[in-house]
């Protein structure tokens, strides 16, 4: 017996299809299906939520003058082939 934990979204007509590769062609399978509702996601959302120290991805400034301009940038040297 296998174990499938598979979260899915219905269609449009509020169908919804489940696809499950066994690997085993023209054979019988005896399938139990339990739909249960996706709770609320709990999800950290805040960056101190996630574990990161508060004020870490603070923008210590910025620049505003129209006259900046970014000179082009040399171009990267090849990378390295790795075998």
């Amino acid at each position: 017996m296998q174990t499938f934990r598979v979260t899915a979204k219905t269609g449009k007509d509020g169908t919804l299809l489940l696809r499950i590769p066994l690997g085993t062609p023209e054979a019988e399978f005896e399938v139990v299906v339990v739909v249960q509702p996706k709770e609320a996601s709990t999800t950290p959302t805040t960056p101190e939520e996630r574990g990161w120290p508060p004020g870490y991805f603070d923008l210590f400034g910025s620049i505003d003058d129209e006259t900046f301009v970014l000179h082009p940038q040399p171009e990267l040297p090849p990378p390295v082939e790795i075998e």
